[in-house]
């Protein structure tokens, strides 16, 4: 296999030993931030088979489950796991409240902010996150939150709602994104919203995300999967650098085919403009991609989400363009088909900034065994 099979081993398990489990998994942009934090998830859920076909791959370490989370028990994670649950994280499906969605209320995932709570309330762990839509906050969901949140044990100290950019934790990616941070101060050091701030970086470029890609040649198809190679390395940007595999070989390049009149109407469109018939947004080398979106399963009419188009050819940006944007290392493997791998990269949190928050929950958890014997 051309991709170094996708060991993300820092902090496997968790080193400290703490038990933490992701909820609503998907295809894991969560969790990789989890894992380079220090903080491996040692149980991941979800109850999508296609969103997650690739987490075995990627998570070897960690056991994953496919269930309908409506429908778990707070008693079978404990097996799962072997015991009491250290930290809980996790995005609910958030369709039912986005910006571009219809919003319906009978929608029945938005009960599943619910279900979150209701398992964090179970469990009692040290921490949780929970990441959702800035539409979750508005007016018309807000109750739904709310109701979640009253869930909760009395001892948690809240750190949101708040709404948290991608692009202001160094991705190369605009995409502003509702979190709630919930810790147990018997257990956990003190978070505030002013230490998130100290966590922020410049966003990238699409510059620095993508260019040294557009050399890059196919080498084969492997297990359904497209590999490629950078051959004219040159020296990439610090962002780009950290992304790639020593050998320079990645997957999901290929590059759809348009038609000739897309194509020629592609070319006419100018950085930061959009495509006055398919909505496409063209991207700009110095500046940063809008919110890549994930489209519909077949459950819901199997929509495609517009992909943005290429800064400097007349097509729609790569699944490995798309993936290195919102932050993903060149060694993570999504899906052989083009649709589903957006799917699972328009579902993500941007490990880039799941990283950052897991570092300052994990950087506080050090100190829990001294917290513990003082609350005692």
């Amino acid at each position: 296999m051309y991709i170094t099979a996708c060991t993300f081993c820092v902090g496997e398990n968790s080193l400290r030993g703490y038990r933490i489990v992701d909820l609503f998994c998907g295809g894991g942009g969560f969790s990789l931030g989890a894992h380079l934090a220090g903080l491996a998830p040692a149980l991941a859920i979800d109850v999508d088979p296609i969103l997650t076909s690739s987490f075995g791959s990627n998570f070897p370490r960690t056991k994953l489950v496919l269930e309908d989370l409506s429908k778990l028990e707070a008693s079978a994670i404990r097996r799962h796991v072997g015991g009491n649950v250290d930290g809980i994280f996790g995005g609910p499906p958030c369709q039912a409240f986005s910006d571009i969605g219809h919003r319906q209320r009978d929608d029945p995932r938005r009960t599943l902010v619910g279900h979150f709570f209701r398992l964090v309330a179970a469990l009692q762990p040290a921490f949780f996150v929970m990441e959702n839509v800035r539409g979750l906050g508005y007016a018309d969901a807000k109750p739904v939150l709310d109701e979640g949140l009253n869930l909760l044990p009395g001892k948690y100290e809240l750190v949101g709602p708040m709404v948290l950019d991608a692009a202001d934790f160094g991705a190369a990616t605009r995409r502003p994104r509702l979190f709630v941070i919930g810790y147990d101060p018997a257990r956990m050091g003190s978070l505030s919203v002013a230490d998130l701030d100290t966590a922020k970086k410049r966003p990238a470029t699409v510059s620095a995300a993508i260019a040294d890609l557009s050399n890059a040649v196919e080498l084969n198809d492997e297990g359904g999967f497209d590999f490629w190679q950078i051959k004219h390395r040159g020296r990439p940007s610090q962002y780009a650098a950290a992304l790639r595999q020593q050998s320079g070989t990645f997957s999901g390049h290929r590059k759809t085919v348009h038609t000739k009149e897309v194509v020629a109407r592609f070319r006419k469109i100018r950085p930061g403009e959009k495509d006055s018939v398919g909505r496409h947004p063209k991207l700009s080398w110095g500046g940063q991609c809008p919110t890549l979106r994930a489209g519909t399963g077949s459950e819901r009419g199997s929509f495609q989400a517009v992909r943005p188009i290429h800064p400097a050819e007349p097509r729609v940006i790569t699944v490995r363009e798309a993936a290195r944007l919102q932050g993903f290392p060149d060694r993570f493997l999504f899906h052989p088909t083009v649709w589903h791998s957006f799917r699972m990269i328009g579902n993500s949190v941007s490990p880039m900034l799941s990283r950052e928050l897991f570092a300052l929950i994990a950087a506080r958890l050090d100190e829990s065994g001294k917290l513990q014997q003082a609350a005692e």
